[in-house]
């Protein structure tokens, strides 16, 4: 079972989010605690939104008081809606949740059925519920549930990636080769990626990008990769290194088989429409770009923003480090596509009905607390700062701009000279 877990400014962008499905026919309310109804028994936007205003007007320093929760069981789990309602009360218990006031929404918009918890992290008394090593009790809680529901595991333990294996990139220090060659060569192994575009996003949390080059030997075109180190901007630093210094695993060939391989595994409409999920419900719940990518941030998704000289934003990547897959932001769907955080971010036009004004009035205190399979979505990767926490890893700055690989092509003509 996956489990992304988002802590957002907005509450009502979260029941949003979820009663629009509802009012489609997308998805249903399974269960809900402490939460008003109306005459006829069921629930609304309106007074569930209500349910927690005493919460919200308590609330003394939470900034992101809103609590969003995705339960997504692998589809070939049997999973009817009794089983789903104890699933979220074992849970909620699990992350000391238990006793807050929280509704259960079924989603069937896919083909993958799964459950959102929307609820609120401060009690009555305003006072925040702790999260402190929230992600590991999450996993611990999910593994608890996988036993006593009989549910499938995500990911094998034996297959679980070791955090220490890979550092970025340092320029100021020694042995540049070396430091590039203990992450090329061994990443594939864990991470899924369908193009260079993807793979480049990638590598740019480690400081480092990749340029396919291709030329002429003996009147047969040949085609290749180069890699370089980057700084803390981005920029290329350093001279280029062949992928044959790093061995065949980092190589042209076994790249495009790794792409290959990673297109049979992403087929997987579980791994993309958790991820999805996960995205389009910071949409809602976030006020900005930056508390939209720290929230993903927070669930171990990075956000790789690419854009132009003028700013225009043409390219958007995803990677998610629980499942280790990396996406661009069209590979998921129209909704998460690069256009659409052009026009959020860039021209202030929010994505959907996001912005539609709700059934209930918010209190102002809650808004202030070249190879194959390359797509129009992917150029040059460059990404936001993101501070250290996913996996241990460092996430730097990401990239700037190609240039010419004159400095390669000089050493190459040397060596042939000399020979």
């Amino acid at each position: 079972m996956i489990v992304k877990i988002g802590h957002g400014t907005r509450l009502i962008g979260a029941l949003t989010y979820n009663f629009q499905k509802v009012d489609k026919g997308l998805g249903q309310v399974l269960f809900a605690q402490n939460i008003r109804q109306s005459v006829n028994g069921g629930y609304s936007l309106m007074l569930s939104y209500r349910s927690f205003e005493p919460y919200l007007i308590a609330n003394r320093n939470t900034e992101k008081p809103s609590l969003h929760i995705s339960l997504n069981p692998d589809p070939k789990d049997n999973m009817d809606d009794n089983r789903f309602i104890c699933m979220a009360m074992d849970y909620m218990q699990e992350m000391g949740y238990g006793n807050q006031p929280y509704i259960v929404f079924r989603h069937n918009d896919i083909e993958r059925t799964h459950i959102h918890i929307v609820s609120i992290n401060v009690n009555e008394s305003g006072k925040k519920i702790s999260d402190t090593y929230e992600h590991r009790r999450s996993m611990s809680a999910c593994r608890k549930l996988e036993k006593k529901y009989g549910l499938r595991p995500p990911v094998k333990d034996e297959e679980r990636v070791n955090p220490k294996l890979f550092k970025p990139v340092d320029c100021r220090q020694t042995h540049i080769k070396s430091q590039i060659a203990a992450v090329v060569r061994y990443l594939p192994q864990f991470y899924t990626y369908q193009s260079l575009g993807t793979y480049n996003a990638l590598i740019s949390l480690f400081n480092i990008t990749v340029n396919e080059v291709s030329g002429e030997l003996n009147g047969q075109t040949r085609q290749g990769l180069v890699y370089f180190a980057t700084d803390s901007k981005g920029q290329k630093a350093g001279p280029p290194f062949k992928a044959s210094l790093f061995g065949k695993s980092a190589g042209y060939r076994a790249l495009l088989s790794h792409f290959e391989k990673s297109k049979i595994i992403m087929k997987d409409t579980q791994v993309r429409n958790t991820l999805r999920g996960a995205v389009e419900v910071a949409m809602y719940t976030s006020k900005d770009r930056a508390e939209f990518t720290a929230q993903l941030k927070d669930q171990g998704i990075n956000v790789i923003v690419r854009s132009n000289s003028q700013g225009r934003i043409y390219g958007i990547t995803f990677i998610d480090h629980t499942v280790r897959s990396v996406w661009n932001g069209s590979q998921l769907g129209r909704t998460t596509a690069a256009n659409v955080f052009e026009q959020w971010w860039n021209n202030g036009i929010r994505p959907g009905n996001i912005e539609d004004k709700p059934r209930v009035q918010v209190p102002e205190s809650e808004s202030q607390k070249k190879i194959t399979g390359q797509d129009s979505d992917e150029s040059s990767p460059g990404t936001d700062k993101i501070p250290p926490g996913i996996i241990d890893i460092l996430l730097p700055q990401g990239h700037g701009e190609d240039y010419e690989e004159e400095a390669f092509t000089r050493r190459m003509k040397k060596k042939k000279r000399k020979k």
